[in-house]
């Protein structure tokens, strides 16, 4: 996935920014990620505002460092070549959070070297309003809060990487609908674009083991740009 330059298209943060309503509760959601021992979380980020971006970046960093977590418990398997997709999952993430790091430094010198978080209630255009995401926050949004057996880690990492790229999805199309800086609206469809068809592969891995759940297919409706 080619991403811009750091600085490409953004301008220049003003002193007084918008905090970040980060609301990652965990839901009664069903299926792919509970069986897979993650749950389902809502990936809102907030409100549009001056650091919505800010939001944006330290948000999908720690979901995209889930999937790292994820990716490492499968490497090498061949069996239906899970261990190669999960390889590519890894490099493509780890590039992306590189440089998501390189934009959040240019964009952003003033912000905390921590993710952060808005206050409940805060103001959306303020700085000062920004806490520091604590461990349940990030907890919720990797998305991994389980280890897998040797004996199910493959249905595991199929399920839940179904489940964990669903909220990638969901917070591409917020920040598509939130977001006016192009290199943010251009990461937001590349990540639509390449986890849609990576959903595709794990639900065609999953139909090779036996299984075509329901649950497989329920963000479908965020597949289209």
């Amino acid at each position: 996935m080619a991403l811009g330059a750091p600085g490409l298209a953004r301008a220049q943060p003003s002193p007084s920014m918008p905090g970040m309503d980060h609301r990652h509760h965990a839901t009664a959601a069903p299926a792919a990620g509970e069986e897979a021992g993650h749950g389902s979380h809502a990936h809102d980020v907030g409100p549009a505002g001056e650091t919505y971006d800010l939001r944006f970046l330290d948000a999908m960093v720690q979901h995209h460092t889930g999937a790292l977590r994820m990716s490492e418990f499968v490497f090498g398997i061949g069996e239906p070549g899970v261990g190669a997709l999960a390889t590519t999952i890894w490099r493509e993430q780890a590039r992306e959070i590189r440089a998501m790091g390189l934009w959040r430094k240019a964009w952003y010198p003033e912000a905390p070297i921590y993710p952060v978080a808005l206050r409940p209630g805060g103001n959306p255009d303020a700085m000062a309003d920004l806490e520091r995401m604590g461990s349940a926050q990030i907890e919720a949004m990797q998305m991994v809060t389980t280890k897998p057996t040797r004996a199910n880690r493959v249905v595991w990492f199929l399920e839940s990487m179904i489940e964990h790229h669903g909220g990638a999805l969901q917070m591409a199309h917020d920040a598509l609908e939130k977001s006016s800086t192009p290199t943010i609206r251009r990461l937001a469809r590349e990540i639509i674009v390449t986890q849609r068809l990576e959903i595709i592969q794990l639900r065609r891995m999953l139909q090779h083991d036996g299984l075509n759940k329901p649950a497989y297919y329920r963000f479908d409706p965020l597949f289209s740009l």
